[in-house]
């Protein structure tokens, strides 16, 4: 984002400003979507298949409590890299999404590999809202399952958005995401609120 950086909440620096070394490594939050997973049925069974890499998961609920940490760290080039764990509670059931982001010089953007094997990857635009709020785009992916990254099928194509900010009123943060695929609509979703303490 360059010197876009310094125009997002000052919560939302302290949040994407860990180090890969020291003292602010690490950052740890709990809250709860207020809807989180797959809203389409149809599509639940392809989505169990994606659980155990940590990548998706083809839940879907309500009021679903959930945990993240936040954890900075160099990638295979020597460039900071970020990878988020989160936890969702599902009336008892554990689901794990892990995605680790970092900057690809020779595209010029954000990278962000979904699951423990990484081999989905999308490209993130990242832009400032209105109120300083972080805005995430992703509308390419690919997969990195050998030597040369196979792109997504068009028909296939998915595109996701999220917004995060920090609440005043609450005191909290905020997310919003949707993944949206062009014939079938809102694939994936989760829209919450957490609080958060990087070190």
């Amino acid at each position: 984002m360059g010197a876009r950086f310094f125009q997002l909440q000052p919560e939302l620096q302290e949040y994407f400003g860990l180090e890969p070394s020291g003292p602010r490594s690490r950052g740890t939050g709990s809250g709860t979507f207020d809807v989180a997973g797959c809203p389409l049925p149809v599509l639940r069974p392809l989505l169990a298949l994606t659980a155990r890499d940590r990548s998706l998961f083809p839940d879907y609920g309500r009021d679903v409590p959930f945990s993240i940490v936040n954890l900075a760290r160099l990638d295979g080039s020597g460039g900071p890299a970020l990878t988020a764990l989160r936890t969702l509670d599902f009336a008892g059931r554990t689901r794990i999404l892990e995605d680790t982001t970092s900057w690809d010089a020779a595209s010029g953007l954000l990278v962000d590999r979904l699951g423990r094997s990484g081999r989905l990857a999308t490209d993130l635009v990242c832009s400032v809202g209105a109120g300083g709020r972080m805005r995430l785009v992703s509308r390419r992916a690919r997969l990195l399952a050998g030597p040369l990254p196979l792109p997504v099928p068009r028909l296939l194509e998915a595109a996701a958005f999220t917004e995060q900010w920090w609440d005043r009123a609450e005191g909290r943060f905020r997310i919003r995401t949707k993944v949206i695929q062009r014939q079938l609509g809102t694939v994936l979703e989760y829209d919450g609120a957490f609080s958060y303490r990087p070190g």
